[in-house]
Order: structure tokens, then sequence, then C-alpha cells
């Protein structure tokens, strides 16, 4: 039996780390309220991004009084502004990118969040709930970069299920058409993150409309040779696929379909063969299915910055800021 997961144990493990998280949307309500609670349970510390008297504002909205211990920074007034802006143009200046429009971008908040990562002044930084998700991928891969280990960024959904069974969604955020290097290697870092939250070994399952053969089409070659490419990458790791997911979900269609494998039946982390397919998916098994999601959470990235849905609630956003804090920990 899987032990039951209890997100209160990620808020005790990131309130041991003390890390300073970045919220770059300091003036939205949500993000207001999400600080709050977050310094009051000593969780994180926050630091709200935006012009002081309106993140007051969105205090006031919010009906909360801002603890002491959260900090305000107006990138107008701010004398980092300038170090900054340096350190944007010396990162863009080979894409053509000027010192005066460094100047003028760091004055976005969600840049200003990733320099404050990039800086060492926050250990991670997290938006989303007002932006975009492309305007917030871009600004943390041009600012942050991607990690030494991993191939390019994408995202993962830590799934609870009603039963508090955890289960691991990738890619289903960042990625339309990966492929199949880059489906391994979303699997990889996947299986890596669903080990790190979970304390649970992972099994991946790489999904398909095919189990084992049962069809062939130019998309369930390219889930195989993911999976090939997963195995030569990362011989160690339990993987398998072309699996439906009923295969790769359910013990009894597991025998039935993939006898023999050591992750039909029984997989945790589940790579969807694009974004269309990962979306949905976790969207019907938030909503229909019952389960809590937690994410988008970026993977892939040499230093944690994270993104938000855009109808996240304060507590997502608090959830959040939690993983961030683990991940600052991790490489810290």
């Amino acid at each position: 039996m899987t032990p039951r997961f209890d997100f209160k144990d990620l808020h005790a493990r990131a309130r041991d780390l003390r890390a300073r998280i970045a919220l770059p949307e300091g003036e939205d309500p949500r993000t207001v309220r999400a600080a709050a609670w977050l310094a009051d349970n000593e969780v994180v510390r926050p630091v709200l991004i935006g012009r002081e008297e309106a993140v007051r504002d969105a205090a006031r909205q919010s009906g909360v009084t801002l603890p002491h211990t959260v900090s305000v920074v107006d990138p107008a007034r701010s004398s980092k502004r300038q170090d900054y802006a340096q350190a944007l143009f010396q990162k863009r200046k080979h894409k053509g990118l000027t010192y005066e429009q460094a100047g003028e971008q760091v004055a976005d908040v969600l840049y200003w969040g990733d320099l404050m990562v990039d800086a060492g002044d926050a250990d991670g930084c997290v938006a989303g709930a007002a932006h975009p998700s492309p305007d917030v991928v871009r600004a943390a891969i041009q600012v942050l970069g991607v990690a030494p280990d991993s191939e390019l960024v994408s995202s993962f959904f830590l799934m609870v299920l009603p039963d508090g069974r955890p289960l691991t969604y990738a890619d289903c955020g960042v990625n339309p058409a990966p492929s199949p290097d880059q489906l391994a290697s979303i699997g990889i870092d996947a299986a890596r993150n669903h080990r790190f939250l979970t304390g649970q070994e992972p099994r991946v399952a790489f999904l398909s409309f095919s189990t084992q053969g049962s069809a062939d089409h130019p998309a369930v070659d390219a889930v195989r040779q993911a999976v090939e490419a997963a195995r030569r990458k990362r011989p160690e790791l339990a993987v398998d696929g072309e699996l439906q997911f009923d295969a790769a979900f359910d013990p009894g269609v597991a025998e039935r379909k993939a006898p023999g494998s050591a992750v039909a039946g029984r997989a945790n982390v589940f790579v969807f063969p694009d974004l269309n397919a990962g979306n949905i998916g976790y969207k019907i098994t938030q909503r229909v299915g019952g389960a809590e999601a937690f994410g988008p959470v970026l993977q892939g990235l040499r230093l944690p910055a994270n993104d938000l849905s855009r109808g996240a609630d304060w507590e997502d956003i608090a959830n959040v800021a939690t993983i961030t804090a683990i991940q600052a920990g991790a490489v810290s």
C-alpha cells in the first residue's frame, strides 16, 4: 500500500529552510494573502514585488494585515536596479539586447523576481497568477537558464488522489510537441522530482494510445524512441512504454495488457506524449477524479522559479511557494 501523502509535510520541510521567495505579483490580492499566510506560519520569507501603496491596497482588498516579516520591493525605487540591468545585459547581449533595453526590461516584475534569485537576493520566484505562462517561463529561462544536468525546461503537476496517493504528471504546461529525446528528458526530470518531493521510488510510464505494440503509428514510434532514450540515459530508472493509461495505472489491466512489466499497473510518474494530452489529463484527474493538483512546477532550470495558473487561488500560490522553497534547499 502506497503511503498517504500530506502536503503539510512539505510545509514542515520548507519551514526548516527559511527560504526567501520572490512574489512578482505583489499587487494582486491573492498573492498578498498567500504571502501573509506563509509569513504567519513561518513557511517561507515572502518578498512582494510591486509599488508599496498598491501592495498595501491589495492587502486591504484581501482583508489581511501584512506581517512585518513580509518584505516589499518596488523595482522603480530599488538601489539594485542598475546592478540588475547590468546582469541582464551581460546575459542577453549576445542576443542583441542593449544596456538601455536591459534597463527597461528590469522594470518588468517577472524579470525582477528572477534577477533577485540570480543575484542571491531571493532563493526562488513564483509568478503566473496575473501573467500568461509563456511570459513567466520566458523570463525564467532568459535570466536563470537551464540546469547543467537537464536538457530543457518543462513542467509537472504533483497530483494527490482522494485516497492520498501522489502521482506526477509531465509535461502539462511548457512544451507543446516534444521530440523523443526531449520526452525522455522530461520523464527523467519528473522522476527525480517525484522522488524528491514524495520520498517514493519513481516508476515512470510513457503514455500512448497503444500498449506494447498494440498499435502502429508515427506517434507511437516517438514514444517508443523516448523510452529507449530514457533507458540509455538512466538505466537504473524503472521506465516502461508505450503504455495506455489504464495499463500503466490499473494492476488488473496491466496483467492482461503488459504482463511482466515492472512499471505497468504500478506507475506513479506519467509522461504524456504532448501538451494537449498532459493539460487535458491533469484537468480531468483534478475535476472529475477529485485529485488535488499542485503546480505547474517548472523543472530543468538552473535555479528555482515556478509558474502558476491564472485561475490560482491564494492557497495554490502558497503551495507552489512551498515547493519552490524546497527546490531551493536542494540547490543551496
